[in-house]
């Protein structure tokens, strides 16, 4: 309960239904972008974000780290985007740049009108679906966003989408394309182990493929 009267007391103060996503245009908390080290003052939470160019030519790569998400101290939003095709680089920053806020207006609304509707106590079991239903519809927008663009032949290049958004001990993990989640966590030994946390969508994949 604590957790979710905090949310809403993030929303109130980020902004209210009318205002959402013009507000939401620029990010409220420490925001770091593609590389670097960022980490909370006063607080144990750490992240960095690290890309190296190969061989290949263009590094098309970047990635984005969002502390305080949504202004609420405990909600983290990270993401990482490779771009491909000849505008690759281009199409991953307009991802990065749009994602974000595509989301929060999106899961800020749809917590909004379940508090509303339903109270505090339906907003606590339905967290997930909240999430998952909104990133859905922020993928939809900034799809039709590129598809609109003068600027980026998003026909023939595009990029992958790997994104977190981690609130308290819910963490929710979106991905699309062959950009990979990985977990590093302790075992029953007490040795550092990695745990895949998503599945590479690549053409072969049957799932994909139909």
């Amino acid at each position: 309960m604590r957790q979710i009267s905090s949310m809403l007391q993030g929303l109130a103060r980020s902004m209210s239904l009318g205002k959402e996503r013009k507000e939401a245009e620029e990010p409220q908390g420490t925001v770091l972008r593609s590389s670097g080290t960022l980490w909370g003052e006063g607080s144990e939470t750490f992240a960095a974000a690290c890309s190296r160019r190969g061989e290949k030519g263009t590094n098309q790569d970047t990635s984005i780290v969002w502390e305080g998400y949504g202004c609420q101290d405990d909600t983290i939003f990270c993401g990482v985007f490779d771009g491909h095709g000849q505008w690759g680089h281009y199409v991953a920053k307009a991802v990065r740049e749009s994602l974000p806020q595509q989301l929060l207006c999106r899961w800020q609304e749809a917590v909004a009108l379940t508090s509303l509707i339903d109270g505090e106590k339906r907003l606590g079991d339905c967290q997930f679906d909240l999430l998952r239903q909104s990133y859905l519809a922020a993928a939809a927008a900034v799809d039709e966003e590129l598809r609109r663009s003068r600027r980026l032949d998003a026909v023939n290049s595009g990029c992958t989408a790997l994104s977190i958004v981690k609130q308290g001990d819910l963490m929710v993990v979106a991905n699309v394309g062959d950009s990979r989640a990985v977990l590093a966590t302790t075992s029953d030994d007490g040795d550092v182990t990695a745990v895949q946390l998503t599945v590479d969508f690549k053409p072969d994949l049957p799932r994909k493929s139909s």
